[in-house]
């Protein structure tokens, strides 16, 4: 009873499934990075990318998050399962074409998280930092501050980079890796302060332990771009109020998350700082319709996106096409008429 009776059929790709194995594969950097830009580069409704939904059970959860893309042609969804119990964790996205309604891909999205934060930042930046080569600090070591630098690296020429992590073993592991991989002049730093002098660049990723921030306002100087990545949740800090305070122009991927549900900027409005009036979508940034000079502090905080977690797929789903990786599923969803 209630079901839809199946319209005509219609002749659609099967879908595709691919696995971790399959995006770890076909993850590249650039690919990523030019495609969030286009994405970006276009006006983006608040209904193409609504708020987040979460269902709680007993130590379980389902997270939602849903966008329409503005280039790529599909409409997707990303789900979270986690146990805080199992300490288990699982990510799925699923991708449906505009034109069909059929189901296009189904996607193991453990990876795209780090893809795509990492990826939207180097588009940040890339249009916030100064055309010639960056003289960079990484606040942090661990998988997040490995992607940042790993993103900008691929689409921008670095001259210098310093990291800062408390940990000295870990800052260390980090420098050998990238002068390594990447053959950049990678040196671990004693202290932030010391990291983050004179530079172009601050790209953080670096919680503190204690919810205390680790940038300070105090030490940026005119035109430096400062990535946040690391303060997502109201009890969550990184960068301080001065930092806020100092920025010319502050650019969020979900300026309404960013503004009334992260540590860093409630904080700053306890503090009576007031930002309204220099926060912005990275899409107007990208699209030309918010600038920044040349002596403008530029802060970047993210939350992440489902925009961001949909253009990924999209474009993991086009290189699996065309690599032949992936499984093609026997039986799909069938759209129907309605």
């Amino acid at each position: 009873m209630g079901a839809t009776v199946a319209g005509p059929a219609i002749a659609v790709p099967p879908t595709l499934f691919i696995t971790d194995a399959e995006v770890a594969q076909l993850a590249d950097w650039s690919a990523a990075v030019e495609a969030l830009r286009r994405a970006y580069s276009v006006p983006i409704a608040p209904a193409m990318v609504p708020p987040r939904s979460m269902a709680r059970g007993e130590g379980i959860w389902l997270r939602g998050l849903t966008a329409v893309s503005p280039a790529g042609g599909h409409m997707g969804c990303k789900l979270i399962a986690a146990s805080m119990k199992a300490q288990r964790a699982s990510y799925l996205i699923s991708l449906f074409d505009q034109t069909t309604m059929a189901l296009a891909a189904l996607i193991d999205g453990n990876r795209i998280t780090g893809i795509r934060t990492a990826a939207t930042a180097a588009v940040a930046v890339d249009k916030a930092a100064p055309s010639r080569p960056l003289r960079v600090a990484v606040i942090g070591s661990g998988f997040e501050a490995q992607g940042l630098l790993a993103a900008l690296a691929a689409v921008r020429q670095l001259s210098e980079v310093r990291v800062f992590s408390p940990t000295p073993a870990s800052r260390e592991r980090f420098a050998e890796k990238f002068r390594l991989e990447l053959s950049l002049a990678v040196t671990a730093v004693t202290q932030p302060e010391e990291a983050v002098k004179d530079v172009d660049v601050i790209l953080c990723a670096a919680r503190s332990r204690d919810e205390r921030p680790v940038i300070h306002g105090d030490w940026l100087a005119p035109g430096m771009t400062v990535v946040s990545i690391g303060s997502t949740l109201p009890e969550q800090r990184e960068v301080d109020e001065r930092t806020v305070a100092r920025a010319t122009c502050i650019i969020a991927d979900m300026p309404e998350e960013v503004a009334h549900d992260t540590g860093d900027m409630l904080a700053a409005t306890r503090a009576g700082v007031d930002f309204a009036g220099k926060l912005a979508p990275l899409s107007d940034f990208v699209g030309g319709l918010v600038s920044a000079g040349p002596q403008d502090i530029v802060l970047y905080k993210s939350v992440g996106s489902a925009l961001q977690d949909v253009v990924i797929a999209e474009m993991l789903l086009v290189q699996a096409r065309h690599k032949g990786l992936g499984c093609e599923m026997l039986r799909s969803i069938v759209p129907v008429a309605k």
